[in-house]
């Protein structure tokens, strides 16, 4: 039998993932469980937003903050302001404080006109000010009275865009009908943040199931990184709302986090293998490419879909 090798990427629980308990609850949870790591996102729960308060929940539980999650969702469009660039600059000041690596960031929403007209370039920008990595997540398409409506902008597909790094989120795969696989594949070192998660997609449901219980291929995912040498995160990010109650919570986190590790392993690969390439090497040939064009979206009376180049 070939030994096996577990990548060092670590294995981070969200703080979404203990919805409807708070911040507080998703380290003690963490610590208990064996989680290497927190993703807080940033929400209208007051200890999300409170960098003292989760220092010092991290070091009570030994557990380091690896990421912070942008507050860029519809609901929390009034936590941090409603300026965009003003929630990533605050977001980025909340992961230098923390030490944590990453910021993830949705595309903007495609009412957001200025905001995803630049957000390509700006979010550029801003890499370059921090060594903390903004990973853009792909996002999805919903149906509206039969149609297709997309409600980001430049795209919801990072595929189309060049993001030097991207948040690959199983369970939005789920609900655009997407080919994790083939993302993760076309990703290639741009994908640095993984949301690990299941779902059937259809309905217009995201999901975030337990990872093994929709029909991703969570688990080829995870083989498949782990074979490249994945040196990014790996979070949990599931629902876990309709646990009865924290004991119910604890199991289905763990169950999570067993599946997780048990499929990212891979064969011991011989000395001298070649490792991926450098992130900073990486960057500098995405910008020796030509800026792709932006794609924004309206929506028209009757629900059709119009792209336009947002001028």
């Amino acid at each position: 039998m070939s030994a096996i090798q577990v990548p060092d990427a670590p294995v981070v629980l969200s703080t979404a993932s203990v919805y409807p308990e708070k911040t507080p609850a998703a380290f003690e949870i963490a610590a208990k469980l064996g989680y290497d790591g927190i993703e807080v996102l940033v929400s209208s729960d007051p200890a999300s937003q409170d960098i003292d308060l989760l220092r010092r929940l991290s070091d009570y539980h030994q557990i380091p903050v690896t990421a912070v999650h942008s507050p860029c969702l519809v609901l929390t469009q009034r936590v941090w302001g409603r300026e965009p660039w003003g929630k990533l600059v605050r977001s980025k000041e909340m992961a230098e404080a923390l030490g944590a690596k990453t910021i993830v960031v949705h595309p903007a929403f495609r009412w957001q006109r200025d905001y995803a007209r630049e957000f390509e370039v700006g979010v550029a920008r801003m890499q370059e000010e921090t060594d903390v990595v903004f990973a853009v997540e792909n996002m999805y398409p919903v149906r509206v009275r039969d149609r297709e409506v997309v409600p980001y902008a430049p795209s919801w597909n990072p595929l189309d865009r060049d993001y030097a790094d991207v948040t690959l989120d199983m369970s939005h795969t789920a609900m655009s009908g997407s080919d994790a696989m083939d993302m993760a594949k076309r990703l290639g070192d741009r994908l640095s943040h993984i949301h690990v998660a299941d779902g059937f997609g259809g309905q217009n449901l995201d999901e975030h199931l337990i990872p093994g219980r929709g029909r991703q291929p969570v688990a080829e995912v995870l083989e498949y990184l782990a074979a490249g040498g994945f040196e990014g995160q790996l979070v949990l990010e599931v629902s876990t709302r309709k646990a009865p109650d924290r004991q119910a919570r604890l199991r289905e986190l763990a169950e999570a986090l067993a599946f997780t590790r048990l499929h990212f392993a891979r064969p011991a690969e011989p000395a001298g293998a070649p490792g991926p390439r450098d992130r900073r090497e990486r960057i500098a040939l995405l910008r020796r490419r030509p800026p792709a064009p932006p794609r924004l979206f309206e929506v028209d009376s009757s629900g059709t879909v119009e792209s336009g180049d947002g001028d």
